[in-house]
């Protein structure tokens, strides 16, 4: 399920806004700063499945810096998980996004790059560029056919190490991303729209217990318990067929 965290909520609950003003579709290029009002409204935004490895980087990267830091009320830190084109609704109510997701482009693992405005791939048939790109395409491009895509948009991705471990978190290398990472968006939220997070002082529980990143890795069976290699049963049988 998605979670929305913002300066006075955790969980579930959807946050939208009143104010629905219909945007131009245009965004604004890689590099382009456009002078925001107080009240721009900043949807930061992580994608990713956490069944698969390092596929959850986004999601535990939003979920740890919900944990650790607090925001105005104009900043909404949001788990998208896979919802794909669910997300619609969010991206209609901000002014500026940041996604945050696992980006394979073929460096080395833990590699960090950051994409803005026409950099971020935003139309079906674009270059592969986002684990999740077909899906996140589908909700730009709707966006910006209904006139209410954020202006500015910004991707933060960072490479993966391993995406084929059903059922694993994070590997070290790009858990190892985790803290720089939030000290990137801190710094894209001061220093291009003004905005300074100010740091809890206790972590807070912003994660459903059985699905937060500590709960979830360290609750995972051995490989034999889980049988990781298939149905015992199955295997048994294929071995008796091919004595």
């Amino acid at each position: 399920m998605t979670g929305v965290y913002n300066g006075k909520q955790t969980g579930t609950k959807l946050v939208t806004r009143t104010d629905r003003r219909r945007r131009a579709a245009s965004v604004l290029p890689a590099g382009t700063k456009r002078e925001m009002s107080d009240d721009i409204r900043i949807l930061v935004l992580g994608i990713g499945n956490i069944l698969w490895a390092d596929e959850g980087f986004g999601v535990r990267m939003v979920e740890r810096l919900a944990a650790d830091w607090r925001f105005p009320d104009t900043v909404t830190l949001m788990d998208g998980g896979t919802q794909g084109l669910y997300l619609l609704p969010h991206l209609e109510t901000a002014d500026a996004l940041i996604v945050v997701d696992a980006i394979d482009y073929g460096l080395a693992p833990g590699t960090r790059r950051i994409f803005r405005g026409d950099d971020v791939p935003a139309f079906l048939g674009a270059k592969k560029m986002s684990l999740h790109q077909t899906g996140f395409q589908e909700v730009l491009a709707s966006a910006m056919l209904l006139g209410r895509c954020p202006q500015r948009l910004i991707l933060v991705g960072v490479q993966p190490e391993c995406l084929e471990d059903y059922g694993g978190g994070l590997t070290d290398t790009v858990a190892a991303q985790v803290a720089p990472t939030i000290d990137v968006i801190l710094g894209l939220l001061h220093d291009e729209f003004g905005v300074e997070g100010t740091a809890r002082a206790g972590t807070a529980d912003t994660a459903a217990p059985a699905i937060a990143r500590d709960a979830y890795e360290a609750g995972r069976p051995s490989a034999e318990a889980a049988c990781r290699i298939g149905d015992p049963r199955i295997l048994a049988a294929l071995s008796a067929d091919q004595a």
